[in-house]
């Protein structure tokens, strides 16, 4: 089944109002620096055949001047034996609370959604709830009282409200989008007050 390209999934993500990181792609260090600036950024490189990314060293992060050009040379050199790929250039987002917010296809239920500590810690802990699309803000509640980290994960409740339309909007894109058989935002940073997802992985079928 064909991954979605990076910015059609972040446009479809814009349509149901989920915040995505500022991400750019870039074909050559210049265009990297240029899209840096002052700040500090990562380099992915996208591929069918790399799933993934971490694992096989193709995320290079904290990004800055001289950092950057020697990174994305790196990353030039892995992709020759992933071709076709692409490298995509996003601002780095510092400190926060990882979390995976994601759906299925599930051949006897339809589409699931789920949430759960994510990043390193998604097989580690396996702190997550599921249900079947779509949802409501009574399911999305229970989804988040389920997990074991959810002090962590709403700021001590601060931010469950904000978690709860998140999952809303996420249900909503699952269930309107036949052709989205698998989603993953993970990681999707929390910070008290806000959030972002900083990596995309859509598959259609």
């Amino acid at each position: 089944m064909p991954l979605l390209d990076y910015f059609e999934g972040k446009t479809l993500l814009d349509k149901y109002g989920i915040r995505s990181i500022e991400s750019s792609y870039v074909s050559s260090s210049k265009e990297a620096l240029s899209f840096a600036g002052k700040d500090h950024i990562v380099l992915k490189l996208i591929s069918d055949k790399a799933l993934h990314k971490s694992k096989a060293g193709l995320v290079k992060l904290d990004l800055n001047g001289e950092d950057i050009t020697v990174a994305f040379k790196d990353l030039e050199l892995k992709g020759k034996d992933l071709k076709p790929y692409k490298i995509i250039a996003q601002k780095m987002s510092k400190g926060g609370v990882e979390i995976i917010v994601g759906g299925r296809t599930d051949p006897q239920f339809g589409k699931l959604i789920l949430i759960g500590l994510g990043g390193i810690y998604v097989e580690v802990f396996r702190d997550f709830a599921l249900r079947v699309c779509p949802i409501n803000r009574n399911d999305a509640k229970d989804m988040i009282d389920q997990l074991k980290s959810k002090n962590v994960v709403t700021f001590q409740g601060k931010d469950t409200d904000m978690i709860i339309d998140l999952l809303l909007s996420v249900s909503k894109l699952l269930a309107e989008n036949e052709k989205v058989t698998e989603l993953d935002l993970n990681p999707l940073i929390i910070k008290e007050g806000s959030y972002v997802a900083v990596d995309i992985r859509m598959i259609t079928g």
